[in-house]
């Protein structure tokens, strides 16, 4: 008679193998997010050595995160086709660069003048997107050490630009015949900064929340007309009442703007992190309280009601910790620029979007394999020009977005470490050369900006000077991205065998293994 409650040795046996498989799986795990422990650590290590508030780490924080997330999240696009990390982009931010100048000299101020500035930059980025992606297609497998090159021969041809032919052979003068303010004594050469607060300082994050949705509300009944109009013109359905519907409920949440409670609150342009997280767990509870109304009670159809109630349990947790008197100061201490962030927002909305369109799909495919793409009729060079383009064209945004939150142009200084720092930033958030997301992307900004704010204050703290802070940061920005390459080399060069015991199991024996 065998006892049912002892367990058989083929029962020990499967319940060992069980644990080595959590075991490996739980190594391959740390393995893969080394980099992001290592600065979570490290700047939790010089937040307590630097003995600033929360408060002030907070808010410098959520305004570089505003400030440099944009950039970082240019450079996916290019990974997922396979083009590796654009160090590119800094061509991106020459455009902008060029595009603000022109822009500058021409008084050209406010969100009108950014917007200019945007329409300007665009075609520039996009031919310079066409250029670098034509070249990479030349040099297939060296995009990255070719990107670095190539930035900085860019660099000599913008110096050339900006301290020759700007002024030497295209005249910038007042209208008096007198050299621009913008150009040095001799009319000849642009600055070495520019003052940009008659401009564009502030101009995308002083929009106000009022005027973001009179946006909103035009924009959805510009697209709901010209959506109806254009499938009466195919002669294809138009479905009446969804777009009956559609523009009702614009109407019905522009008039509440006219409420006067609700125009004062929308007149803000930056919105208290305190309210940010109040709206967003109450949106949070109405939506999942609607889905579950919704598939439940009317659809009567399969439902996951454990997540719901999960989702809704961490919303009211998290308006429970805001009553917690160091939660509450921090977050009354910070201010968003809204703008800025919904830009950001639509952004990974973008990414996300154009991974399930045909192009997004094309793209990853000749990400992992130009042969498999080119079996399955994909024109590859063209793939990857275009994912260039769309990095470019991106980058260039995002320069003109850290350029009006800055205030200032460094003409000569501003362009020449966007590409590094922007990759070491989508790199410690967990990236690798060929895989990027956007939460890797916010994940790395945040981790590699703290440390950025904090770590200058902890070597003052620690060694008396705040220099040696400085260098650290530098030098860790620098040391993030050698890793991440040299871990790259090392994965295409291990053999099939080692790389599945890292990735959790055993390598077969016998032929199966070979």
């Amino acid at each position: 008679t065998v006892s049912l409650s002892t367990p058989s040795p083929r029962h020990k046996e499967v319940a060992a193998v069980g644990k080595n498989k959590n075991l490996h799986k739980l190594t391959a795990w740390l393995f893969e997010q080394k980099v992001v422990l290592i600065f979570v650590f490290l700047s939790i290590g010089a937040l307590i050595a630097s003995k600033q508030s929360m408060a002030f780490v907070a808010g410098e924080l959520f305004t570089r995160v505003a400030r440099n997330s944009f950039l970082v999240l240019s450079l996916i696009i290019p990974v997922l086709a396979g083009l590796g990390l654009n160090f590119g982009i800094v061509v991106g931010a020459m455009a902008a660069q060029i595009s603000l100048f022109l822009t500058t000299f021409w008084g050209l101020s406010g969100i009108s003048g950014f917007l200019v500035t945007v329409a300007l930059a665009t075609p520039l980025a996009v031919f310079f997107g066409f250029l670098v992606g034509s070249l990479f297609n030349k040099i297939k497998g060296a995009e990255m050490i070719g990107g670095l090159v190539l930035g900085y021969f860019a660099d000599g041809l913008y110096q050339l630009l900006f301290l020759f032919i700007f002024g030497g052979v295209i005249p910038f003068r007042n209208p008096d015949g007198s050299p621009s303010s913008l150009m040095t004594p001799t009319g000849v050469g642009v600055k070495n900064t520019l003052d940009l607060t008659p401009t564009v300082k502030y101009a995308l994050d002083t929009v106000s929340m009022l005027s973001i949705v009179e946006i909103a509300f035009y924009l959805v009944l510009a697209v709901s007309i010209l959506s109806a109009l254009f499938r009466l013109v195919k002669k294809q359905g138009v479905d009446w009442k969804k777009t009956g519907l559609t523009i009702l409920g614009a109407v019905a949440v522009y008039a509440l703007t006219f409420i006067p409670a609700v125009e004062t609150f929308l007149a803000a342009d930056r919105l208290m992190l305190l309210r940010a997280v109040e709206i967003a767990v109450l949106l949070t509870v109405l939506w999942q309280a609607g889905r579950f109304v919704w598939f439940v009670l009317v659809k009567k159809t399969q439902f996951d009601k454990k997540r719901c109630l999960a989702a809704i349990l961490a919303a009211v947790l998290i308006f429970a910790l805001t009553y917690l008197d160091a939660v509450y100061k921090v977050l009354i201490a910070v201010r968003l620029p809204v703008m800025t962030y919904l830009c950001i927002g639509a952004l990974c909305l973008f990414n996300q979007a154009l991974m399930r369109t045909r192009l997004g799909q094309n793209m990853r495919t000749v990400g992992q394999s130009r042969v498999v793409a080119n079996a399955a009729g994909i024109n590859v060079d063209r793939t990857r020009i275009i994912a260039m383009i769309f990095s470019t064209v991106l980058a260039s945004w995002g320069q003109l977005i850290y350029l009006q939150n800055i205030g200032t142009l460094a003409t000569y200084g501003a362009h020449t470490q966007v590409g590094q720092f922007a990759i070491a930033s989508l790199l410690v958030g967990g990236a690798s050369v060929q895989k990027a997301t956007n939460k890797q992307a916010i994940l790395g900004v945040v981790l590699f900006h703290t440390l950025f704010i904090v770590a200058p204050l902890a070597g003052k703290e620690l060694f008396g000077n705040a220099m040696i802070g400085e260098y650290f940061r530098v030098f860790i920005s620098y040391g993030v991205i050698a890793m991440s390459l040299a871990m790259h080399a090392w994965k295409k060069k291990a053999p099939k065998s080692s790389l599945q015991v890292v990735e959790g199991g055993a390598p077969a024996s016998g032929k199966a293994s070979a």
